[in-house]
């Protein structure tokens, strides 16, 4: 090699070194430079959490009130519901088996379904206080599941409501035709229709039971109709029949309105009727059942109710229980925290309460 060759291989040694660090300082003012495709939202409060906040510090004195502000509430509103349930007058009585014949109480399906044998029952009833009118008399039906999916959805609500789909049965299966002719009401719900009666007298005379304004208005003016009239209803298969007026528009029958409002649990009641006349305590009422309900086959029991109201509603100790017991357990709470903070009190945000500040030697 000569000296000419060297000093070319130098300079171009020299030249790839100087290129490198041109580059080199590129890179490095390119990196240094902020990225203009980020995925870094917009700088906001909101996104960045800093809007102003209450920030609540539970210090005992905070704690104790809430606890003291809550049973001094709810202790009140539970007794004050207690009392009012406990003013409500109730007679129940559950006829289902008393009002089976002694001869065919080993086989009381078989009763049920006889129709050449009474079904009428009379029993008599004690009121055990006063009971003040209005008086409501409801039936109750126990291990009834009218919530069964398939049950609720036997049904057609335009037919109910509209005079023009009367032959529209659909979603009425099994029980939308019969003799080939469509069935008004159909469906599971109407035709398993509640049809015992029930006729009360005292002293001899009659007690009226008013069977008006006993269903939910909103069902009588928009769910049924009042052009659509029962067709063809169950037709004398049912014994005892089912309570429906052909000749009576459905929206005022009210017993089929109210059955078909379904229950959500399988032990419910429903109103039959109510008596608008006082009942004095002692005086003895005599109740005519006609038993035609067939609960026997499904192991369900039939109960007549007869209770008055109070401004809570009917009898239910449940609510007053709750407030009571909630009440009591805020006091209790209150009390014991109340004692604790005043026997061996502490300076809020103490670091010396921290773990590693009681461990010698902790880190």
């Amino acid at each position: 090699m000569n000296s000419g060759d060297g000093g070319g291989a130098v300079a171009a040694a020299a030249a790839v070194t100087a290129a490198a660090s041109t580059s080199a300082a590129n890179g490095s003012a390119d990196a240094a430079a902020p990225r203009r495709n980020s995925k870094r939202p917009k700088y906001s409060r909101f996104t960045q959490q800093e809007l102003p906040a209450c920030k609540p510090i539970l210090t005992p004195q905070w704690v104790i009130s809430a606890f003291a502000v809550v049973s001094i509430i709810f202790v009140p509103i539970g007794v004050a519901s207690l009392l009012a349930s406990r003013d409500v007058v109730e007679i129940v009585y559950r006829y289902d088996s008393d009002c089976v014949p002694a001869s065919w109480a080993s086989d009381k399906l078989a009763y049920i379904q006889n129709p050449n044998i009474s079904k009428t029952c009379t029993r008599t009833l004690t009121v055990p206080k006063r009971m003040k009118s209005p008086i409501y008399v409801y039936y109750q039906l126990d291990n009834f599941y009218q919530n069964h999916r398939r049950y609720v959805k036997s049904r057609n609500d335009w037919q109910l409501r509209d005079a023009s789909k009367a032959n529209d049965t659909s979603g009425c299966d099994p029980e939308d035709a019969a003799g080939g002719n469509p069935i008004v009401p159909c469906g599971l719900i109407a035709w398993s229709l509640f049809n015992d009666t029930y006729r009360f007298t005292v002293s001899n005379s009659n007690l009226p039971v008013n069977k008006k304004g006993i269903s939910w208005k909103s069902d009588r003016d928009h769910k049924f109709g009042k052009d659509v009239y029962p067709r063809n209803f169950q037709n004398g298969t049912v014994i005892g029949g089912a309570k429906l007026n052909s000749s009576i528009p459905l929206s005022e029958q009210e017993d089929l309105i109210v059955w078909m409002r379904t229950a959500a649990l399988p032990t419910f009641r429903k109103l039959y009727g109510k008596i608008e006349v006082d009942l004095q305590a002692n005086q003895t009422i005599t109740v005519t059942i006609e038993n035609y309900y067939n609960t026997y086959e499904f192991g369900g029991k039939k109960k007549l109710v007869l209770s008055t109201a109070s401004w809570l509603g009917g009898k239910n100790d449940f609510l007053g229980l709750a407030y009571l017991i909630v009440g009591g357990l805020c006091f209790f709470l209150a009390a014991a925290f109340t004692i604790i903070y005043l026997v061996k009190p502490r300076k809020l945000g103490d670091p010396t309460y921290l773990s590693w500040n009681r461990n010698p030697g902790g880190h």
